[in-house]
């Protein structure tokens, strides 16, 4: 039975193919193909955050999410230092989300 996935994977998903007595069909992306592949995993990973039912399964979504970010910060030749500022440059502009709002709509 073939089961197709063409999806980025964890490092040792390979291993853990062959361990399961499969054989996997895989390929090295290159820059611009990881990059793409990063992104649409972010969004598949923050689809199943969304869908979590408890606190375990909320966690593992966003352990899921930081590695992937920190895989396209290391990728496009960022620090975390450089993200951290940038942050706090954004915040003091624009704030952050600890009020909770819940903007409904706007009147002019």
């Amino acid at each position: 039975m073939i089961k197709k996935y063409n999806k980025l994977i964890r490092d040792r998903i390979l291993e853990i193919i062959k361990a399961d007595g499969k054989k996997p069909y895989f390929r090295i992306l290159n820059k611009k193909e990881y990059i793409k592949e990063i992104e649409k995993k972010i969004l598949e990973e923050t689809r199943e955050l969304a869908k979590a039912k408890n606190k375990k399964e909320i966690i593992n979504e966003i352990v899921d999410i930081q590695e992937l970010i920190d895989a396209l910060i290391s990728e496009l030749g960022l620090t975390k230092l450089k993200i951290q500022k940038q942050q706090k440059v954004k915040n003091k502009k624009r704030g952050r989300f600890k009020k909770k709002l819940f903007l409904i709509k706007t009147e002019k």
